[in-house]
């Protein structure tokens, strides 16, 4: 044919308008009739046999469906594979079949339509264990693939879809068959990818979700993605909408005319008629942005006019921009990167580590194994790293098959292939049904052996890890690490065009406890290395074996060094961590001692880090553990539960279950006792202080303790109040809160269906409608996946079913509900007359439920959370076009000529600290209601807790303390204002800059700026003075509150925790005071300002006042995110202007003269403490903020 013929733009047609596929060849040939000559004498319908035999009919059904409008017709070669054609003997004819049916369809279709190569499934499943189906390698499907690709697009046609696949496996088995034939023939086509999936369950034949298909074949880099056959358009809803709401290339849907039922005579019947097929076909492309439609089995030209007559008008949707990578196994995704990180690598498969997994292959021992994978997953991989090699056997290839074939039918989590040799990373990928990791690729032999991976890997869609190991050798410095990555990203990237979000580096771990000098500092070069490939090659990911650091030591110095090592590498920008779960634990429940230990060997801060690093731990022996086993003792059941569930002891939870109900019952134990405890569990976890498996652990023991006190929970027999569906929502897998959701509702009299977690929002409707029910309860943690609350309430109203749905979870809050009564947003009044009801926990969802089953109460419930809701939406929005922060054109009315005092040194000092003018300091009306728990105590009561209870045990403990070790630095520093900077000039010589201090300015109000409360700089070269301080009282405090929290003292380390945080404050405010008298200005002139409150936000500046203040003399140092360490410790900024004040972006305004500021030391804050409640985190020095100011606490 002549070239020109090939230039129709498929992938052009798709992008202007909404492009038609042809219907099925079957039922379309029921209309012919047919004899067993035609189909060359064989006993039965191989449709594919009439291309060679009747290709006068193949096109007249072409014909057919061009003439009912569609735009697309497919081949019909759809089991003209040699596998498939051997059925029939016709094998030797495979390639004149295929040739000869492109043909057709190009004659048919002419030059202005288009002829989709079709390719079905083989019948085999190659990721299977089955001994007949799975007994088929992936080069084989591949050369079968390339064979009936090639015949495809020799003769014509324009694209080649891969349709109704059962196995992922295959399917991409037949990409790079296509690809291969592309490259045979000389012409490249799109590629079009259509899996089939089942209708109870919406997963593919071998339990592959629609997450993993998009994400798999969006790393295969196919051109287009859907579903057709097994099923009708409403059973592909769910699927279709997460492919149209997450797919960044076209979306087709081209379902079967409804599922089908047998005939009277066992003839299969299709039942849906055209007009409802192209309905909701239209409404697929309307709502979810699909950009083909077409018909599958049962569906004739008639379905295909109704098709083509209800889109004719319409636009495809656009497509999203990629979201974060994800990697996937052949059951489900997951993001290469967690929130929050690190992804946890499992590294207990592994021949090299592992003695157990290296006896378990050299036993063929697979079952085994694939236990061992399991039991990772359950503890909280999201990763499992898989390395087999071995010196005692030669078969690493067939070894690394089997075991990545194994675990790819059994676990949901990715693979990541552990091995240097080509051959083997190979074969692991063409047994590996999702996007893998491959580990890894290096330099060290130079760049062949990366040549040869590199390519693998990108066909396949796997990321890759890199090794910062070259030709020289490994790379200790951050400086080698950060070369020799880049190095590796033009070849990897630039060259062979590898995307850099699946770019991978491991800037090597090396053995900090051999005690070689070597090595002292390779913890810190680490580190350093992973900040600066993140921030110098953008895009690239990081990976470590955080293992290797502490080989050599007992466990529990393994452990915290582990921890440690791995907590600051976290902060450095590190994403995936090979990690034993066992090896490690959470770091805020390391004592202080040992984090300072542990960090000076980290950090490399003292020549004997090492020497007593190991010295602590082997004379601490076995006592840990047998602390833990009885920190139980002696307390009250509320606190060893509590206790249990945070450090996640399973062993006699019941027991304390029994006593907690015999002492406050059991409704109190699970509001009061066990919730709370959750509630902490996942706060911790969302701020990074605990990892999963951890989280994990403790849900273990959560589950533990709710079965055992659901023994106690008064259940109303005979007779249910209502039923309820509960769900947590489809691409979420927390389930805790929704089953404590079950056993409330449950215990309280009403039937619920739990239907578990991943749930997508058909099953939820249909599960409603099934059982009648009274409401929907719906459950998200994430905020990604609490998107799907609003879309189920949006297919509720569009059906017209009345079902009230109550949701909560962490995700979201009551103004969540608010906006998800609107179905349609914002562009239509239209509420959601059913109600949608927030419930925070579950003892609001039995009120909530007990309020829906009362008609007047439910009246009553639905009409206020409408009128509140409508109350939000109305709420006005004002629109302000304020100038950015750092706009500095202006500057507010602060008197520019206020006096300077001059300061009794210029430079640095540390103050010596008499702490017991310190006391006089201390705000006790802060640490009384606030720490020591005397909020809400009034009048008598408050005045006879004071005397008689905190000024005593205050007073006893300031004397007794031996924990408590201040120090101070205070510096003078000449400087002027320099628009929204400080310009801090050397004390020794005022007129050379030494730094600048950053500050924001209000965007209304009265301009303030912190720069305005000093003299701005001018052609006269005076200077003003500003004074900068630290302050500390040391790590012991911290120590001493882990071992009273680890004994079990809750009382004791609530006390001593208030009196350290209130000692630091105290010294701030001592060390301020002294200030004041240093520069002779009045006790209440000026104001002091903390890093991290709206004044002075930026906590990254702290690293300048380091600078200046040189305050790691003084033992204090900045965290990875710039807050100030040891824990009780404060840095400040002090303006002597006489009206400075405390403001915010949204507050504050420059007074007409003075501004006296509240001192403690001259108030009732610390000699009466007041009995009205201080405001929750308050904090001295910084005043009270007005509403509309976000603040975080700066230091500590």
């Amino acid at each position: 044919m002549a070239e020109r013929e090939y230039q129709r733009d498929y992938l052009g047609a798709i992008a202007d308008h909404i492009v038609v596929f042809d219907g099925g060849m079957g039922a379309t040939l029921e209309m012919f009739d047919l004899t067993q000559e035609d189909y060359g004498g064989l006993a039965g319908k191989c449709h594919e046999a009439l291309v060679l035999n009747r290709p006068d009919v193949i096109e007249g059904v072409h014909s057919s469906m061009i003439e009912a409008g569609a735009e697309v017709v497919e081949t019909d070669t759809f089991q003209a594979s040699r596998i498939k054609l051997e059925e029939w003997g016709l094998e030797d004819h495979t390639e004149e079949i295929n040739i000869k049916a492109a043909e057709i369809a190009r004659k048919a279709a002419g030059p202005d339509r288009f002829v989709a190569g079709s390719i079905g499934p083989t019948g085999h499943l190659p990721a299977s264990d089955d001994p007949t189906l799975g007994n088929i390698r992936f080069p084989e499907l591949v050369t079968v693939f390339t064979e009936q690709a090639s015949g495809l697009v020799r003769g014509g046609s324009d694209l080649i879809i891969i349709e109704t696949a059962q196995d992922i496996l295959e399917v991409k088995a037949a990409v790079f068959g296509a690809r291969a034939a592309f490259e045979e023939v000389g012409r490249e086509v799109p590629i079009q990818v259509s899996v089939s999936l089942l209708p109870n369950g919406g997963k593919m034949l071998l339990g592959t979700d629609i997450q993993a298909v998009l994400t798999t074949l969006e790393a295969l880099r196919v051109d287009v993605i859907g579903l057709n056959c097994s099923t009708g358009p409403e059973d592909m809803r769910d699927a279709i909408r997460y492919l149209g709401e997450n797919s960044t290339v076209p979306v087709h849907c081209i379902p079967n005319a409804g599922l089908p039922l047998q005939g009277p005579d066992g003839e299969t019947i299709f039942p849906e008629k055209p007009e409802p097929l192209a309905a909701t076909l239209g409404e697929f492309v309307e709502r979810y942005g699909v950009g083909v439609v077409g018909g599958c089995c049962g569906t004739t030209p008639e379905h295909i006019k109704a098709i083509a007559g209800r889109v004719r008008d319409l636009k495809p949707g656009p497509r999203p921009e990629p979201g974060p990578i994800q990697v996937s196994s052949m059951m489900t995704s997951t993001p290469l990167v967690q929130e929050p990180a690190p992804t946890m690598v499992g590294e207990r498969v592994n021949s090299q580590g592992s003695r157990r997994a290296k006896e378990l292959l050299l036993a063929d021992d697979y079952d085994t194994i694939t236990q061992v994978a399991e039991d990772q997953v359950e503890g909280g991989a999201h990763v499992l790293d898989v390395c087999v090699a071995l010196t005692e056997r030669q078969d690493e290839d067939e070894q690394m098959r089997e075991v990545v074939k194994r675990i790819s039918l059994t676990q949901p989590a990715p693979i990541q292939v552990d091995s240097t040799e080509p051959d083997v990373i190979k074969m692991a990928l063409e047994q590996i049904p999702g996007r893998a990791i491959v580990n890894s690729v290096n330099l060290e032999a130079g760049r062949d052996k990366l040549d040869t991976v590199v390519p693998l890997a990108k066909a396949h869609g796997a990321c890759l890890i890199a090794l910062t190991i070259d030709e020289v050798g490994m790379a200790k410095t951050a400086d080698r690490k950060v070369e020799i990555a880049r190095r590796i990203t033009e070849m990897v990237c630039d060259e062979h065009g590898l995307d850099r979000e699946a770019l991978i580096f491991d800037d090597l771990t090396f053995t900090l406890t051999t005690g070689d000098e070597e090595w002292r500092p390779s913890a810190i070069e680490t580190i350093e290395g992973i900040r600066r490939i993140k921030a110098e090659i953008p895009g690239v990911k990081t990976s470590l074996g955080v293992s290797n650091v502490s080989f050599g030591v007992g466990l529990p110095a393994r452990a915290v060094l582990n921890s440690i090592f791995l907590h600051h590498c976290v902060e450095a920008g590190l994403d995936l961590a090979m990690v034993n779960p066992n090896h490690i634990k959470p770091y805020g429940e390391i004592p202080a001692e040992e984090v300072e230990l542990t960090e000076d060997l980290v950090f490399n801060r003292r020549e004997d880090a090492l020497e007593r690093f190991i010295q602590h731990f082997e004379s601490k022996g076995e006592e840990a553990e047998e602390e833990a086993e009885d920190a139980t003792l002696g307390m009250e059941p509320e606190e060893a539960l509590h206790f249990m569930i945070l450090r996640r002891k399973k062993e006699g939870v019941e027991d304390w279950i029994d006593k907690s109900v015999e002492k406050i019952g059991a409704v109190p134990t699970l509001n009061d006792v066990l919730l709370p405890a959750m509630k902490e569990v996942g706060d911790k976890f969302g701020a990074g202080e605990l990892i999963l498996p951890f989280v994990l652990q403790s849900a273990e023991v959560m589950k533990k303790a709710v079965a055992r006190l659901e023994n106690y929970l008064d259940r109303i027999e005979g007779h249910t109040k209502g039923k309820v569906v509960i769900a947590t929502v489809f691409g979420d897998v927390h389930d805790i809160g929704k089953s404590l959701v079950n056993t409330i509702l449950t215990n309280n009299g009403y039937t619920v269906v739990d239907l578990g977690k991943q749930v997508p929002v058909d099953t939820i409707i249909d599960a409603a409608i099934e059982h009648d029910a009274d409401a929907i309860g719906l459950s998200a943690l994430l905020v990604s996946t609490s998107k799907q609350m609003p879309i189920t309430i949006q297919e509720l109203h569009s059906r017209g079913l009345e079902y009230p749905v109550m949701i909560g979870g962490a995700a979201i809050n009551r103004d969540f509900g608010r906006r998800a009564l609107y179905p349609h947003g914002k562009e239509s009044d239209e509420v959601y007359a059913p109600g949608v009801i927030y419930c925070k926990d579950a003892f609001q969802g039995l009120d909530t439920m007990d309020a829906l089953i009362d008609g007047e109460a439910r009246e009553g419930l639905i009409e206020r959370l409408r009128q509140e809701a409508e109350d939000y939406r109305n709420k006005p929005v004002i629109i302000e076009d304020l100038p950015p922060l750092d706009d500095d054109s202006v500057r507010s009315s602060a008197d520019t000529d206020a006096p300077i005092p001059e300061p009794p040194f210029w430079g640095v000092r540390e103050v010596p600290v008499d702490f017991n003018e310190v006391f006089n300091h201390l705000d006790l009306h802060v640490l009384f209601k606030l720490h020591w728990g005397g909020k809400g105590v009034k009048g008598e009561a408050w005045e006879k807790l004071v005397s008689e209870d905190f000024r005593p045990r205050l007073e006893r403990m300031w004397a007794e303390q031996d924990y408590l070790h201040p120090r101070a630095r205070l510096g003078y520093f000449p400087c002027n204002a320099d628009g929204n900077e400080l310009v801090i000039f050397d004390p020794e010589d005022h007129d050379r800059e030494i730094n600048r201090l950053v500050f924001p300015r209000q965007p209304k109000h009265d301009r303030i700026c912190l720069t305005d409360f000093y003299r701005p700089l001018g052609d006269d070269g005076v200077r003003d003075v500003v004074a900068l301080q630290g302050v500390t009282v040391g790590p012991d405090a911290t120590e001493l509150m882990d071992r009273l929290h680890e004994e079990g003292e809750f009382a004791e380390q609530l006390f001593t925790h208030g009196l350290s945080v209130q000692s630091a404050e105290g010294m701030a405010e001592w060390l301020h005071y002294k200030s004041r008298q240093d520069l002779g200005i009045p006790s209440t002139q000026g104001r002091r300002y903390s890093w991290g409150y709206p004044a002075c936000p930026d906590q990254s500046e702290h690293e300048k006042v380091w600078q200046l203040l040189d305050l790691d003399q003084i033992g204090m140092y900045l965290s990875g995110g710039y807050a100030v360490m040891p824990e009780q410790s404060t840095v400040a900024i002090i303006a002597h202007h006489p009206q400075a004040v405390y403001f915010g972006m949204k507050s504050g305004f420059i007074p007409k003269g003075e501004a006296p500021d509240e001192v403690i030391a001259e108030s009732d804050r610390s000699a009466n403490p007041p009995e009205a409640d201080p405001a929750e985190g308050a904090v001295e020095a910084e005043g009270q903020l007005e509403a509309g100011d976000e603040a975080t606490p700066a230091g500590a």
